[in-house]
């Protein structure tokens, strides 16, 4: 990796590098460059695969509603660099319903209604779920209607009715919206995936999941759904039933990753009852 820094480094002329983070995709570091700052995202082997789509979504944005992308290659991108902090600052002060109000004013730029020309190599939905639908099929074979087997039903009515096909980011959440100092709040990590416009609302309401105690509240859920129904245009029963089967996906991915499963388990759990309410 460090050789790949160094070509990186040379081959765009930046400087500078610090480590920001690694994840199994990529490693991240702060560079400058001859403008200012940026994020310089090297990938892994698997990470090369993974952010096609990353990178397309980000093209597709072009600046409006999220970070900007600088330079690329197969290998790595360039990317602008939000400066400031991310909502979970809001949410520890007590501005909750405000960071919601801000995911909904970045995924209005986002969620763009000209669909022309959209990129390739976007994940679809069907192709998001997959995790949920196999381990579904394992506990129809163990003769259990389980909560997975429950939340694969809902996806796959859901997957079957999208309407227009959208460009999501894919991981809308409170840590991937961040401060810029000129341009205001920015999405940023997109994942790359094509499909309902519904499902980007639906994983912010699962967040922040470090903040459990807030987070797992039927009041909260069905207060920020319904703000987000009116702010997007969208319908609030769908977006609940969206929040239901991807809580019930990021359990199976806990699972997979061999992490304790509860935060997903108890998020579809409210969920599901919410949906089940008349709106």
């Amino acid at each position: 990796m460090r050789e790949n820094l160094e070509s990186y480094i040379s081959k765009w002329r930046l400087s500078d590098p610090q480590p920001l983070a690694q994840t199994a995709t990529s490693n991240l570091y702060r560079v400058l460059t001859s403008n200012g700052l940026a994020v310089l995202k090297i990938f892994s082997k698997i990470g090369a695969e993974d952010e096609k789509g990353a990178v397309d979504a980000i093209r597709w944005y072009d600046g409006e509603g999220a970070i900007r992308l600088l330079n690329h290659d197969e290998g790595a991108m360039l990317l602008e660099y939000a400066d400031g902090e991310d909502l979970i600052t809001l949410v520890k002060s007590d501005q909750d319903d405000r960071a919601t109000q801000i995911i909904i004013d970045v995924l209005k730029k986002l969620l763009r209604e000209n669909q022309d020309n959209a990129p390739t190599r976007l994940t679809s939905l069907n192709r998001r779920f997959h995790s949920l639908f196999e381990k579904a099929e394992e506990d129809r074979w163990m003769g259990t209607a389980s909560l997975f087997f429950r939340g694969a039903v809902v996806a796959r009515n859901l997957l079957a009715d999208q309407g227009p096909p959208y460009i999501l980011h894919g991981d809308i959440h409170h840590e991937n919206i961040r401060w810029h100092s000129r341009r205001g709040w920015l999405a940023i990590d997109p994942k790359g995936l094509i499909g309902d416009r519904v499902y980007d609302a639906a994983n912010a309401l699962c967040n922040p999941n470090s903040l459990p105690n807030v987070v797992q509240s039927r009041e909260r859920l069905l207060r920020h759904a319904a703000a987000m129904a009116a702010g997007l245009n969208i319908s609030k029963a769908r977006l609940l039933s969206y929040v239901f089967a991807h809580a019930c996906l990021s359990a199976c991915w806990s699972l997979e990753d061999g992490l304790s499963p509860s935060f997903g388990i108890a998020m579809a759990e409210i969920a599901e009852s919410c949906a089940r309410e008349p709106t």
